[in-house]
């Protein structure tokens, strides 16, 4: 069974949004990605009204089985913090009236999944998220590929139905990130 996913990087100026299907062997391919933009000159009720108004559509329209939504972390920008807190909260209810299941994934795990390393920058996450989705082109801006990268976290830690081999037949069609994960996964599992 192929995973879709519909990734959110919360945040009230751009609400980056992105859907991935992910098959058993975790290979993912791009459905659709965008921004959600709203203007610091409108009202909160307005800007959150823009993004429920906007995830309801892409609830709607992808009909993912699964949300994965950024966690919020703290910020010494105590407005920033709370702007992405009120767009994640209007993201999560739009889910919860669809009986959606929503999982939080911090910006550290999503680098981790994605590059293999927890640390690394906005540029190594896009570069990654194209080369694993075999887009033509990185996702633009940087909020889009966030986003992407969102639901590529959540449905490979989520095992998206099948674990898969990091050596043998097939391994060859994972990316470097997906056998840097899985053996990572392995490691833990035997560590238990």
């Amino acid at each position: 069974m192929t995973l879709r996913v519909l990734g959110i990087d919360p945040g009230l100026t751009r609400c980056g949004i992105g859907v991935v299907d992910v098959e058993k062997n975790r290979r993912a391919t791009m459905v659709a990605v965008g921004v959600v933009g709203t203007s610091p000159e409108e009202t909160l009720d307005q800007r959150l009204l823009v993004i429920a108004l906007a995830i309801d559509d892409w609830l709607d329209r992808y009909e993912p089985h699964v949300l994965a939504v950024e966690r919020v972390f703290s910020q010494l920008n105590v407005s920033t913090v709370m702007g992405v807190a009120q767009a994640s909260g209007v993201v999560i209810a739009a889910a919860a009236r669809r009986g959606i299941p929503v999982a939080l994934h911090t910006p550290s795990e999503v680098k981790a999944a994605v590059t293999g390393s927890g640390s690394s920058n906005k540029e190594a996450v896009t570069k990654l998220v194209t080369k694993i989705l075999r887009l033509d082109a990185p996702p633009r801006p940087a909020d889009a590929a966030d986003a992407l990268a969102l639901a590529i976290t959540h449905a490979w830690r989520a095992g998206s139905g099948a674990s898969v081999a990091t050596t043998g037949p097939g391994s060859q069609s994972l990316t470097p990130a997906q056998r840097a994960w899985a053996e990572a996964e392995a490691k833990a599992r035997r560590a238990r």
